[in-house]
């Protein structure tokens, strides 16, 4: 309490002295004990409400001793129990977490892993997937600034995510607790095989493995390539002590369309403890169509490379660079993409008048908008000479075809003239622009469609620094392709809006996430938010049905159909209350990657621990790990201070007590004849 405070305090004493002493001795020569209750209840009231009235802060201070977190990560993932070490694991988490003295010293906590992080998930080894990099994210956002050990039970074979070895910072160190067999057994496998999802109709696909050997004597193995009951590929391979990888590359025949499965086999007269990663299927869609997308500007950019590479990502797509005065003919293209057009592009856009090829505009600081004005009548533009910086806002009612938002607010700005574009035809807005935040009636990126005539419009160059943005956000330029693959898509087909649109893909690996999204448009071709959609899916060997329901998503609705045996499946979605249909199939093919290992991989677990200052352990090493988590010192218990303040006036007893006093000293007059 500061001086005022207690100054008005003694003041309130005072008072309350002096109107008591007023009220029942001033001038009362004859006063008895009932004169002295009375004035103490006076006094008490009187000082009680003076106080409501300051209402002082009231501070207490208590102390909290926070203990170091010591997290316990068990590898719930498949691999465990390949390795038959679920049992053992299960022990040594128990061991660890229920240990008396590490709970006296740190705040253990139990936690799991196998594809994503879990704080209160059952145990059970069945996890499809491995990902100890997750395991760091999840414990930065728990523990935010805090220095603390962690134990891990892992065999260390991870299979998704980015490298866990420099995942996690050396303020924490890590403990790993290898679980597995260290001894090395005799084993070969194909270690990883790399083929791309399309090829092209009477071409050649290469098909690129990586074979791998651990053992220390000579042998000979065969590799072969199977396509059902027949070997279209077969060869020897040596390896030895000195020569424990070999790359393998075969050109298959495309030669008929549709989807194919292949199995690729390497094969030993050895005994092997491990066979099932002597063998990976794989396949591969045939398909008979090829986009040639012409990329026209008279200028050179930036942005050209850019809009190349992403496009091509798709091997469905092949991207020509052209100036405006080397077009002879447009029929050889199934996209132009018009980059700033100018004057001269006079000459494409006549052509293109009567050929009514779709086209991808782009527009930038070099843009004659009175040729666009001249030669399309979806948008007219008027604007003026002035630059201006243009950022993005996502349009979520979009409905012309599935698209996530990949961050477009977060992403750098583009530069365009100033002024203003109005909508005059036809036009589904995506993006909207914005000048600082502050939103205009312009949009960003829209796409038109006229009949079977579609066209694509981005106001804005240096959309290549969207592209560098986006690697940097998620170390890859994944996203950013898929978004201009799907404006490709749009523009590369001319067959009409169908009500119920389902993207899938042709054939899956066993233990991925298999998800199917649909969009269903109501007669005026928008996206229907109240549809209901339903999947039915049968395996085609066991003929056995499931239903499933789509649940809706942002601008789209979604099912997930994990946990499906490998296999050939068809399936119908069906909305239910126009009873529009879509039927498919896919294929899930035979491939655990959580039973490729055959040890656990000690030397990056080792490798990690000295990044992070730790130090690996083995189960029967489970005390000294103990012993060793018991005498570190750089992890000490913190002893809080913590002032909690309150005003006089929360305080209840302080109210009763007025009220007791107040009602009493009524009481006492009353029954004395005092009123």
């Amino acid at each position: 309490m500061n001086t005022n405070t207690i100054l008005l305090i003694l003041l309130s004493l005072v008072l309350a002295g002096g109107l008591s002493f007023y009220q029942y001795f001033y001038k009362n020569k004859n006063y008895n004990k009932v004169n002295i209750l009375l004035a103490l209840l006076r006094f008490i009231s009187v000082f009680s409400i003076l106080l409501l009235m300051i209402n002082p802060i009231i501070s207490r201070k208590t102390y909290e001793t926070s203990k170091t977190p010591l997290p316990i990560v068990v590898d719930n993932s498949q691999s465990i129990s390949e390795l038959k070490q679920e049992n053992i694991s299960k022990e040594l988490s128990q061991k660890l977490s229920e240990n008396s003295q590490l709970k006296d010293k740190y705040d253990v906590q139990l936690f799991s892993f196998d594809d994503d992080f879990y704080t209160d998930k059952p145990i059970d080894y069945k996890g499809k997937q491995s990902n100890i990099h997750k395991v760091a994210q999840n414990l930065k956002q728990l523990y935010r600034n805090q220095n603390f050990p962690i134990v891990l039970l892992s065999d260390g074979n991870q299979t998704i995510g980015n490298d866990y070895v420099y995942s996690f910072p050396q303020n924490n160190q890590v403990y790993p607790l290898i679980l597995g067999d260290t001894t090395s057994f005799l084993d070969v496998k194909i270690n990883q095989l790399n083929v791309n999802k399309y090829a092209f109709l009477k071409n050649k696909f290469p098909v690129e493995v990586f074979l791998q050997y651990n053992g220390n004597k000579t042998i000979n193995t065969t590799f072969s390539i199977q396509q059902g009951n027949n070997t279209i590929h077969k060869q020897t391979v040596s390896f030895s002590a000195n020569k424990k990888a070999q790359e393998i590359s075969v050109l298959l025949n495309a030669d008929k369309v549709g989807v194919h499965t292949y199995k690729a086999i390497i094969s030993t007269s050895e005994t092997e403890k491990n066979k099932y990663n002597n063998v990976k299927n794989f396949a591969v869609e045939v398909i008979d169509q090829r986009s040639e997308i012409a990329l026209i500007s008279a200028i050179n950019h930036p942005d050209l490379g850019a809009i190349k590479r992403a496009i091509e990502s798709n091997v469905q797509r092949k991207v020509t660079f052209l100036k405006p005065q080397q077009i002879k003919s447009l029929q050889d293209y199934n996209v132009l993409i018009l980059y700033q057009p100018n004057g001269e592009f006079k000459s494409i856009l006549e052509q293109n008048k009567n050929l009514q090829i779709n086209t991808f505009v782009i527009t930038g600081l070099s843009t004659d908008y009175d040729i666009l004005n001249q030669y399309q009548d979806q948008l007219n533009f008027r604007m003026s000479g002035q630059k201006e910086d243009f950022t993005a806002e996502f349009n979520p009612q979009f409905n012309s075809f599935a698209l996530d938002n990949i961050g477009f607010e977060q992403f750098p700005p583009l530069e365009n003239s100033f002024g203003n574009i109005d909508i005059t035809g036809n036009v589904n807005t995506l993006l909207q622009s914005q000048i600082r935040n502050i939103k205009t009636e312009n949009p960003l990126l829209a796409f038109a469609e006229n009949g079977m005539k579609r066209n694509a419009y981005l106001f804005g160059e240096n959309i290549w620094k969207w592209r560098v943005e986006s690697h940097v956000k998620t170390k890859s330029f994944e996203q950013f392709d898929v978004f201009m693959d799907k404006i490709i898509q749009f523009l590369a087909s001319n067959a009409s809006k169908k009500a119920l649109i389902v993207t899938h893909e042709s054939f899956y690996n066993s233990g991925e996430n298999i998800e199917i999204s649909a969009q269903y448009f109501n007669k005026n071709y928008e996206f229907e938010e109240n549809a209901q959609l339903t999947i039915q899916l049968k395996n085609k060997k066991t003929n056995a049905t499931k239903i499933f329901d789509f649940l809706k998503g942002n601008g789209e609705y979604k099912v997930n159909l994990e946990g499906l045996d490998p296999g050939n499946y068809s399936f119908l979605v069906k909305e239910n209350n126009s009873k529009a249909t879509y039927s498919s199939n896919f294929e899930v093919l035979d491939f655990e990657i959580e039973k490729q290992s055959v040890n656990p991989d000690v030397s990056r677990l080792s490798q990690f621990a000295t990044n992070t200052n730790g130090k690996i352990f083995y189960p029967s090493q489970v005390d000294q790990l103990i012993n060793e988590l018991l005498k570190k010192e750089s992890f000490p218990a913190i002893q809080k201070e913590i002032v909690k303040k309150s005003p006089l006036i929360d305080l209840i007893g302080l109210l009763i007590l007025l009220a007791i006093t107040l009602t009493t000293e009524w009481f006492v007059r009353k029954y004395n004849g005092m009123l």
